[in-house]
C-alpha cells in the first residue's frame, strides 16, 4: 500500500532505491569474485615441464651438422591456456665436418662453437598435432602441443642474424607412454630460424620435477 503522505512517499521511494543498488553491488562483486581466483575458488597451478635437448641439425645448413645441447623449460597457464618456453643451448660442428673439411681436427676453433638463448613467453596451447615428431617404439600417452613466436632468440647473447628477417615460430610437444606420461620433448622451428637449425625436429627428455603438478 502506497502511503498518501508525501514524506512517507518519498521516504519509501528513498528505501527501495538504497535497497536496488545495493542488490546491483552484490551481484556484481559475485560476478567479480567468480571472475578472478579468490581462496575458494583458487586458479590451477601453472604446470611446469623441464629437460634437457640433444640433437644434430641436418648436413645441409651451412656449417653442419651441428650439434645442440642444452636446457629448456616450459610453464603452461591453464587458466589463461598460455605458455612461455625457454631453452638454452650450445652449438658447434659435428666429427662430420671433419670428413667434410669444414673442421681441422687440431683446431677445435674451427667447429665454430656458439650459444643461443630462445625464450617464447606468449605462447598458446594447440591441438595440432602434425609439427610433433613420432619415435620407435612409438609414444601411447596423450600430447601436450605449445606453438608461438620466439620473442628472444640469440645468437651468443645478441639477437642471432636471421632475426633482421622476422620472428621465427616454435612447435613444441610433449608425449610419453605408459609409465610416464610425458617423457619426449620434440621442438621444431618454422621460419627463418631454419637456415641456421633446419626443419627436423629436435629431441629431448623431459626431466621429472620434484614440485611438478599433474594435469588435471
Amino acid at each position: 500500500m502506497i502511503p498518501q503522505n508525501p514524506a512517507l512517499r518519498r521516504l519509501l521511494t528513498r528505501l527501495l532505491y538504497a535497497t536496488s543498488a545495493l542488490a546491483i553491488v552484490t551481484l556484481a562483486l559475485g560476478a567479480t569474485s567468480a571472475q578472478f581466483p579468490s581462496p575458494q575458488f583458487p586458479s590451477p597451478p601453472p604446470q611446469h615441464f623441464a629437460g634437457i635437448l640433444n640433437d644434430f641439425t641436418p648436413s645441409t645448413v651451412k656449417g653442419g651438422p651441428w650439434e645442440v645441447r642444452g636446457k629448456w623449460t616450459l610453464d603452461i597457464d591453464n587458466a589463461t591456456q598460455t605458455a612461455r618456453f625457454a631453452a638454452d643451448l650450445t652449438m658447434e660442428t659435428s666429427d662430420y665436418g671433419v670428413t667434410t673439411g669444414v673442421v681441422d681436427p687440431t683446431n677445435t676453433a674451427t667447429r665454430s662453437a656458439h650459444t643461443h638463448n630462445i625464450v617464447a613467453w606468449n605462447a598458446s596451447l594447440s591441438s595440432d598435432t602434425s609439427h610433433c615428431s613420432t619415435y620407435s617404439p612409438a609414444t601411447t600417452g596423450p600430447v601436450i602441443v605449445v606453438t608461438g613466436p620466439a620473442q628472444i632468440l640469440t645468437g651468443n647473447g645478441s639477437p642471432a642474424p636471421f632475426q633482421a628477417m622476422g620472428n621465427s615460430t616454435l612447435w613444441i610437444c610433449l608425449a610419453g607412454g605408459t609409465d610416464v606420461p610425458y617423457s619426449n620433448l620434440s621442438l621444431q622451428f618454422v621460419g627463418p630460424a631454419t637456415g641456421h637449425f633446419g626443419t627436423q625436429y629436435f629431441h629431448g627428455v623431459v626431466v621429472p620435477q620434484p614440485n611438478a603438478h599433474p594435469i588435471p
